[in-house]
């Protein structure tokens, strides 16, 4: 039976799940959430996809659930990939996961939005400069850690990279410049190398180029 995952292009969050299934092997196939024209907020969809109102959600036969770390986890149980090796890894990047969805992704997401899809009279400088703040020391981090590394956990690539990367590879800026963190570069085009892999317009149906 093949996965349906509901998501759509601009979502690194739904990036990161769609990236998983993509490079599993699994089979599976998007189903395009309108974001921007409201859907996730309409009873319909939280009473038929998902009550907390949000994308990405996979559902496989009677299986459904939402939230990309809880998707990649259950991708791994699918499919055997993507987890680690032995116990100590399995919570090292279970670890990286969380902290991404907290300190990375969560702020990268915010701010993004404001920067690209919130009407431009709408923006607050003074918080897009307090979250790309919090964005440098997160980066910071992350460029620490991979000092010496090809992969944040392990030899091979996890759901700990799968994760991290998920807004990275976004083209609109949000205070993000690749050349000015050497590791993180390095580990980005380990992933881009990797056999499978998509960037988040190609592999999701929904673009901004489809609203202009």
């Amino acid at each position: 039976m093949t996965i349906k995952l509901y998501c759509f292009g601009e979502s690194g969050n739904s990036y990161k799940a769609a990236l998983a299934l993509e490079l599993s092997g699994l089979e599976w196939e998007p189903v395009k959430v309108d974001f921007f024209a409201g859907e996730t907020r309409t009873p319909e969809y939280r009473s038929d996809v998902n009550e907390m109102g949000e994308a990405p959600v996979l559902v496989d036969g009677d299986f459904r659930t939402s939230q990309s770390g809880a998707i990649q986890a259950y991708i791994t149980e699918k499919s055997g990939k993507f987890g680690g090796k032995g116990r100590d890894e399995n919570y090292e990047i279970f670890r990286w996961v969380l902290w991404d969805n907290h300190k990375l992704s969560s702020q990268a997401g915010m701010t993004r939005f404001l920067m690209n899809f919130l009407p431009e009279e709408h923006r607050n400088a003074d918080v897009i400069a307090f979250n790309q703040g919090r964005l440098k020391a997160a980066y910071a981090v992350l460029n620490t850690h991979l000092e010496g590394r090809d992969w944040i956990v392990g030899d091979e690539i996890t759901n700990a990279d799968i994760s991290c990367c998920g807004y990275l590879f976004y083209p609109e800026p949000f205070g993000f410049d690749r050349a000015e963190w050497r590791n993180m570069s390095r580990w980005l085009s380990n992933v881009e190398n990797t056999p499978g892999w998509k960037a988040p317009y190609d592999l999701m149906p929904g673009s901004p180029a489809d609203r202009a």
